[in-house]
């Protein structure tokens, strides 16, 4: 067997990683948002601190699950049947982020609110139900975010724990590595924060975005069919016949909102490069 097996796949393990994962992030952000908050040369205010250490947490997971992803992705040689202890154990350690990015996507819109003035005046009372609508507002602006987070959650990790029972650890780490991108999304929207929508920096991590988000969450599901593909010794047309029809159904829900994303930061990217005094919008504000 080309892969890695896990030494010790016992239920207590498992949940210590789930704990661990329930620990991290949220302290992580804490921490951060204190540090941005207090240190002499920041300073930064509420808002500004809790967008940031929210980005910046996103990247740490990010590398994260992407070095997870190469290093499972690389040892399995045999893609059905090989197993890395990585793979049931990142995603146990990750499930509590998507949890927890829930919650800070709603600080940063919380935020963002109560500096445009509808939440109050300068920290006091708050009209009753006034959380409310900014929880409608939230859901609202970032539904397709909530529903992804939720489903990564409620679907994608039993499913990846239970219904897989070993199988296919290849594929879970080639899906990790999705998370390429993110690091490049979270760098363009503190940079859109800090107004330099027009740096030679912005553009460049644009780029970036653009061609990570292309090659790991859109061309990635072409790449795993063909891996199937020449497993079985089938061509690639030839496998979405030749696998279950709900594993296909499954590839489809999870790739139509990387393309619809996609489409969203190439429009972004082209508005990037028009004349100056026209201020478009930043590709990285398609998914803000």
């Amino acid at each position: 067997m080309g892969g890695e097996a896990f030494p010790d796949k016992n239920n207590t393990g498992m949940t210590l990683l789930f704990v661990l994962g329930c620990i991290f992030f949220p302290l992580s952000f804490t921490v951060l948002c204190w540090g941005l908050q207090n240190h002499s040369n920041l300073r930064m205010e509420r808002a500004e601190a809790v967008l940031v250490a929210s980005k910046l947490v996103s990247s740490v997971q990010a590398v994260m699950a992407s070095t997870a992803g190469y290093i499972v992705s690389t040892s399995c040689k045999h893609i059905i049947d090989d197993q890395h202890w990585l793979s049931s154990a990142y995603t146990q350690f990750a499930v509590p982020y998507f949890i927890y990015d829930i919650y800070a996507m709603f600080l940063c819109h919380w935020h963002k609110h109560q500096v445009k003035g509808h939440g109050g005046d300068e920290g006091g009372a708050r009209a009753p139900g006034s959380i409310w609508a900014v929880a409608r507002g939230y859901l609202h602006k970032e539904f397709l975010m909530v529903l992804h987070h939720a489903v990564m959650v409620l679907v994608c990790f039993p499913l990846s724990v239970v219904w897989r029972q070993g199988k296919g650890d290849f594929f879970l780490g080639c899906l990790l590595m999705a998370e390429v991108s993110t690091p490049f999304v979270c760098l363009g929207k503190i940079l859109i924060q800090y107004k330099r929508q027009h740096t030679l920096l912005h553009k460049v991590n644009g780029a970036l975005m653009l061609i990570s988000f292309l090659c790991c969450r859109v061309l990635l599901f072409p790449y795993l069919y063909w891996a199937y593909g020449r497993h079985a010794g089938l061509p690639l047309l030839a496998v979405p016949l030749a696998i279950p029809a709900h594993v296909n159904l499954g590839a489809a829900l999870l790739l139509a909102p990387q393309l619809y994303w996609f489409f969203l930061i190439c429009r972004g990217a082209c508005r990037l490069f028009r004349p100056r005094g026209s201020t478009p919008p930043s590709p990285c504000q398609t998914q803000d």
